[in-house]
This record gives structure tokens, C-alpha cells and sequence, in this order.
């Protein structure tokens, strides 16, 4: 039952109505080119930023091309399935990615969880220290809590 209300929320709070979506098409077409060249950079930063920390900790990923988030294999480092192991990325690391069995149906996704980079730098910069310290076998949180870090979602 909560694996079904886990998923309406995520898309409830994903999606934007109809007609707000009709007003931000209208309000974009008046943007300049310079505008999606310099937001396509920001986010191609973005992007690379997480996959090389991710690439470096042992998951096994590719790097979307128009996509804001990147699903991510982790058999390699945990038998865990991608619920728990998502929980504990957030408790014992500080980062919270989505179990991928949310995106799949039958149950497929067990091994995979997905991280967005929609994310200031600062954040993720942080995101990467903390998961780069899953590839060298320690987990190098800092004090505060998995709550607090801003990392979350």
C-alpha cells in the first residue's frame, strides 16, 4: 500500500497543471537564444558534475542527454534491494536518491536508484564528497543530519 501512495505523491508533486504549463510555453518562446545556450551549459555542468562522482563510487550510470536526473546501477557496492539502499544513502551518506522500482512496473528497478541534478553547484558539490566516500570505503558524512544537508529530493 505505501509503495502505491509513495508513488501518486512523487507524481503529484512532479507535475504542473495544464493551463500554468500553457502560460510558461507562451512566456518561454519570448526568451532569447542566449538564454537555453547558457541553461543548456548550467545544467551539461551539472550533469557531469554528479555522474563523475557517481562513475567514481562504483555506480554504474550513463550520462542523459535531456534528461535532469541520472538512474544509477549500484549491485555493485550493495545486495540491498532499492528501497533500503536508498534509505540508507540518506541516513549513513547524507544523499537521497529515488528507488528506481518506482519508475518501473512488475518490479523491475531493484538494483537501481535515480539522483537529480537540478541542484545549486554548492549542492552538489557536496553530493559528490559524500558519494565519492562510498568508492573509497569509508562514509564521510560530517555531523549534521541527512534532514538538514539540503540534499535531499
Amino acid at each position: 500500500l505505501t509503495d502505491g501512495i509513495r508513488k501518486v505523491h512523487d507524481f503529484l508533486t512532479v507535475g504542473a497543471p495544464a493551463p500554468l504549463q500553457e502560460g510558461v510555453a507562451d512566456a518561454l518562446e519570448q526568451l532569447e537564444a542566449d538564454f537555453y545556450r547558457g541553461l543548456a551549459q548550467s545544467y551539461r555542468a551539472r550533469r557531469d558534475l554528479l555522474f563523475a562522482a557517481l562513475a567514481e563510487s562504483g555506480f554504474r550510470c550513463t550520462p542523459p542527454e535531456g534528461a535532469y536526473y541520472i538512474l544509477a546501477d549500484y549491485s555493485e557496492l550493495s545486495e540491498l534491494d532499492d528501497t533500503a539502499f536508498a534509505v540508507w544513502l540518506s541516513r549513513e551518506v547524507g544523499v537521497t536518491p529515488v528507488p528506481g522500482s518506482s519508475f518501473f512496473a512488475r518490479g523491475d528497478g531493484r538494483s537501481l536508484v535515480r539522483f537529480v541534478f537540478c541542484k545549486t553547484e554548492d549542492v552538489l558539490q557536496e553530493a559528490a564528497r559524500r558519494l565519492r566516500s562510498i568508492g573509497r570505503g569509508g562514509v564521510a558524512r560530517g555531523a549534521e543530519a541527512a534532514a538538514r544537508s539540503g540534499l535531499q529530493g
